[in-house]
Order: C-alpha cells, then sequence, then structure tokens
C-alpha cells in the first residue's frame, strides 16, 4: 500500500489522468468533505489525527487530488457526524476509482444481451481468477506502479459480477488451447485457474470452446474478436485483425466479424469436447 509524504499510510487512489467525469465527481467529494470539515468547526491536521490519517492525504482527498477508500469515508462520516451522507459516497467512488476505458468496458458488458469473445493470448479478463490477473498484470513492461495494478486489478474483478446478474447475457467464449496451458503465475495459479473455468462454464448461459494448436485452418489468425448486442438491436465489435482495431458498429463491418467468429466456433472443439479438455489439462497439472 502507498504510503502518505507524512510517513502515515495511504487511504487512497491517484484519479486517471484522462478521466474528466471521475475528476469531476472527486472535486465534488472534495468540496463535500471540506465544507463537513469547516462546518464543524474542525482543522485539517486534527480532523486527520481524529480520522487516523496524515494531514497531506486530507488536504489532497479534500483538494480532489486522491480519491479515498471506502475506510476513510466511514471514519469522516462519523466524525463528523453526517449521519451517512458522507458514508454513501462510497458507490461513486468506487466507480471513479477504475480507469476510464474498464469503465467504459464494463458499462458495455452490463447492457449486453449477447457477449462473443475470441481470444489468443490469455484467458478473457471475465474468466480469470484474481491470482491470475495479478501475475497477468505484474508482466507487464513498463511495470504498473503498485497503486495501477491495485486499481486496474480491482476493476477487473469487479467485471466479473455480470455473471450475477438477474439477467445475464449470453456468452460465448473461444480459447486458443495455448491461453489454458502457458503456467501464468506458475503451475498452482494455472491449476486454480482451470478449476475456476471449470465452474464458470457449468452456468447455463455461457457456452466455451477451445481452439486446438493443430488445426490447419483457423479464422482467428488476425488476433482478438469481441462483439457486443444490446436489447435495442444494436452492436458494437472490435478485432486486432480488421478495421485498425477500432470498435466498430456499421452493420457491415459487424457482419464481417460474426463471419469470422462464426468460422472460428465451427473450427473449435465442442463445448462438451471442451470441457473434457480442460479436465484432462488440469488432470495433468
Amino acid at each position: 500500500m502507498a504510503v502518505d509524504s507524512d510517513g502515515t499510510e495511504d487511504a487512497g487512489w491517484e484519479i486517471d489522468p484522462e478521466d474528466e467525469q471521475g475528476a469531476a465527481v472527486l472535486a465534488a467529494l472534495g468540496r463535500q468533505l471540506r465544507t463537513w470539515r469547516e462546518k464543524a468547526g474542525k482543522r485539517v491536521a486534527d480532523f486527520g489525527v481524529e480520522i487516523g490519517y496524515g494531514e497531506d492525504l486530507v488536504r489532497k482527498v479534500e483538494g480532489g487530488k486522491r480519491i479515498p477508500r471506502p475506510e476513510y469515508l466511514d471514519r469522516a462520516d462519523r466524525a463528523l457526524g453526517a449521519g451517512g451522507q458522507i458514508s454513501a459516497m462510497k458507490a461513486d467512488m468506487e466507480q471513479a476509482r477504475y480507469p476510464k476505458k474498464i469503465r467504459a468496458l464494463a458499462g458495455m458488458e452490463a447492457k449486453a444481451v449477447e457477449i462473443a469473445i475470441y481470444n489468443n493470448h490469455n484467458l478473457h479478463g471475465l474468466l480469470q481468477t484474481k491470482e491470475y490477473a495479478a501475475a497477468l498484470f505484474g508482466m507487464r513492461r513498463p511495470a504498473y506502479s503498485p497503486d495501477e495494478l491495485e486499481r486496474i486489478l480491482s476493476a477487473r474483478m469487479a467485471r466479473q459480477s455480470i455473471f450475477e446478474r438477474s439477467s445475464a447475457p449470453a456468452l460465448s467464449f473461444v480459447q486458443e488451447e495455448v491461453t489454458l496451458r502457458r503456467p501464468i503465475g506458475g503451475t498452482m495459479v494455472l491449476r486454480r485457474q482451470l478449476e475456476r473455468l471449470l465452474e464458470v462454464i457449468q452456468l447455463p448461459n455461457i457456452e466455451f470452446q477451445v481452439m486446438p494448436t493443430n488445426r490447419e485452418d483457423h479464422a482467428g489468425m488476425g488476433g482478438l474478436i469481441e462483439v457486443l448486442k444490446f436489447g435495442d438491436g444494436s452492436a458494437v465489435g472490435r478485432s486486432e485483425g480488421a478495421f485498425n482495431g477500432r470498435p466498430v458498429s456499421d452493420p457491415k463491418q459487424l457482419r464481417i466479424l460474426e463471419l469470422r467468429y462464426g468460422t472460428i466456433r465451427a473450427q473449435a472443439l465442442t463445448p462438451w469436447e471442451s470441457r473434457a479438455f480442460i479436465e484432462e489439462l488440469l488432470g495433468e497439472t
């Protein structure tokens, strides 16, 4: 965990510099906290001591420079007698802490009624265990700072709430065989990942297939493909190997992605064969 400039334990995260909306929410929170504190007649230093955090951090939070952790807001609420009004801001801060791009992706996933995904380098984020994701993010060069790593990891895990939705979308995954064999994080991390995968693919709204490495004909050599469809009939998709990797929503372009994905599914193992493959692989791990 990060440490504040006065040596005390830090209780927040840095805001994504590209996230104007998140910065605005954070600035509004800071103003409210400062108003509550001044109304209570408490100086910054004294207030910091009372809630157990350094003066420098209190100033950063009130200045909209630092996203406070949930426990910070709870302590501030009690110290200022806010009756839950400050603690109620935790939901907004939970969203603001996630990087802008990840929050936008999670928002689209939350609205989708169908999601189709082909992945060729690693297991898709919706399928990852926390340990697997941490090991994967830990490989990045240049490396993430501890603060960045924590924020991105939390955001990835939060996206998996999609499985708990009362009206969960229909999910289709095709994963390259190598993504199930590569021991990212070590053998035990891979083993727990395979166990988690077997749990997830049993859900009634999920179809999971493995693309064997020995396929001579493969429609996915262009790289990752994702297509999300929404209740109003609209859709958005992207592929590393088409349209310069940018998201597309034009029906003609989407048809190309769906054609490729449909061919990939036909070339992959069936869902039943894929489950048997994972079980066999788990036995070997």
